[in-house]
């Protein structure tokens, strides 16, 4: 089964082929070049679902987005969900951003959570399922590690002492908000969805 994903980031595509396996029968596929939909939601939920019917309805197929965004105790839950849009630039600027605006906060306050919510439609548009997930952890000082996106090289994994930029992908993906959002998803997918496309197909 095909599955658009609302998106033109090829990391979080890779991320999601790779959760769902090789042998799965679910293959995610990124949105066509000219996918834009205005995030404009108030709640992670509502931008993942902006996104999934937009995709839905230019594709005919089923569709799937994320929202997701780092919200950091000492910034009042700040950047939250407008991670993406914290300032101009590139994920680095971002991240350095944030760790400019934390250089004075210590070590023991600096708590922060990965948050993502997903949302599934159907080629109608009509959302089909949703879920939701944290990983709570804190802001390092530094960037460290080279795997991964957005703020991965300042997120530090509590149980882990290293950056979700430094731990594999496959632990990552058991691990993150993506990862745990997602495992959902997709036993929904597979258990629900596969067995009955013909009650969201016209």
């Amino acid at each position: 089964m095909k599955i658009v994903l609302a998106t033109q980031n090829p990391g979080k595509l890779k991320e999601l082929n790779e959760m769902a396996g090789q042998q799965s029968a679910v293959h995610f596929v990124l949105a066509p070049p000219d996918f834009d939909a205005v995030e404009d939601g108030v709640t992670y939920l509502e931008n993942a679902l902006i996104k999934a019917r937009v995709a839905a309805l230019m594709t005919g197929e089923f569709a799937l987005a994320d929202d997701s965004g780092i919200e950091v105790d000492a910034l009042d839950g700040r950047p939250g969900i407008h991670s993406a849009r914290y300032c101009e630039g590139s994920d680095r600027d971002r991240r350095l951003k944030l760790l400019d605006e934390l250089k004075d906060v210590p070590e023991p306050k600096r708590g922060a959570a990965f948050v993502c919510a997903i949302a599934l439609c159907a080629p109608s548009g009509e959302m089909v399922h949703s879920t939701f997930a944290r990983w709570p952890g804190s802001i390092t000082f530094s960037e460290k590690g080279t795997n991964g996106f957005g703020f991965d090289p300042i997120f530090l994994i509590p149980d882990k002492g290293q950056t979700s930029a430094e731990i594999s992908g496959a632990d990552k993906n058991l691990l993150s908000h993506r990862g745990l959002a997602f495992a959902e998803m997709l036993s929904y997918i597979k258990n629900t969805l596969l067995k009955d496309t013909s009650a969201y197909i016209g």
